[in-house]
């Protein structure tokens, strides 16, 4: 757990929903929609043309950088080798994320942000925020059920929490990029009032910082550590390919953004076709 900081030319709206929970629309003009990356150039505002989105942006947070096995330290004494969620993050992840630019590859060109010592086995763009839906093993947070719009349509095991993995969409300097909720923090894990509410960060150290960065998300975006930032929720039918699907538990796809799991599955359509009309011709000559 998280306590201490330490492109497109065109794009497509993703049709609005009514808030959930309460929540009014943070929006603005200023702010993009979900968009799809078309081209490597930054991805310009769009204006939003309906006030009402299920998602609404949390905006000007401050932002933090973290990273998978980052070492405690006096004032931050949790180590990230361990996540809120997963007891074996650093090696699932494939090693220590090193923060340190000259030991990682950041490359609009290419599209690749990611360590240079290996390639990671869980997506680099990666996030916490201050809420833990989980109390115990066996059980989750009594207002879990209520205040997190998509946990009735997850449907978690009791003790299995149904942030993991969610989508957020983050927006700096003229740029969006897209990350997936992986911890909790910084600082605190129950402010559920301010990731699905309406209420300003509890946190007040570090500028009130509510949300810290994996430094991949950092070097995307240009976003340092105690900037300001805007983000939100998003589906995962709403995330574009980017660098922030080319590693880990993603689709493969390749350069010209064709998905090699779906030719897989249409060849394997081919082939059973192939073999079921090779088995009615050997039955017809019989």
């Amino acid at each position: 757990m998280r306590r201490l900081y330490s492109i497109p030319l065109i794009s497509i709206a993703i049709a609005a929903c009514s808030p959930v929970c309460g929540q009014t629309t943070s929006s603005s003009a200023t702010l993009p929609r979900v968009v799809i990356p078309t081209s490597r150039q930054p991805i310009q505002p769009q204006p939003t043309k309906r006030p009402a989105q299920l998602y609404p942006w949390r905006q000007n947070i401050t932002a933090t950088v973290f990273w998978v096995g980052e070492q405690p330290t006096q004032n931050n004494p949790t180590p990230n080798c361990k996540s809120s969620w997963d007891q074996n993050w650093m090696e699932n992840f494939g090693g220590y994320d090193d923060p340190k630019p000259a030991n990682r590859i950041a490359d609009h060109r290419n599209s690749d942000f990611r360590p240079k010592a290996f390639i990671p086995k869980l997506n680099p763009f990666y996030i916490a925020l201050p809420y833990n839906d989980v109390r115990t093993y066996r059980s989750h947070k009594p207002e879990a059920s209520r205040v997190i719009p998509w946990f009735k349509r997850v449907n978690p095991r009791p003790g299995r929490t149904s942030l993991k993995g969610q989508w957020v969409q983050i927006y700096h300097g003229g740029r969006s990029c897209y990350a997936q909720w992986e911890d909790c923090g910084p600082w605190v894990t129950d402010d559920w009032h301010y990731v699905f509410g309406n209420s300003p960060p509890k946190n007040r150290s570090n500028q009130s910082a509510a949300i810290d960065i994996s430094p991949s998300v950092r070097d995307y975006l240009g976003l340092q550590s105690g900037e300001k930032c805007h983000w939100r929720f998003v589906e995962a039918a709403q995330v574009p390919y980017g660098p922030w699907k080319k590693y880990g538990h993603q689709p493969t796809v390749a350069a010209d953004g064709s998905d090699f799991e779906a030719k897989r599955k249409y060849l394997e359509y081919l082939r059973k076709l192939r073999d079921a009309q090779y088995q009615k011709q050997g039955g017809a000559s019989r």
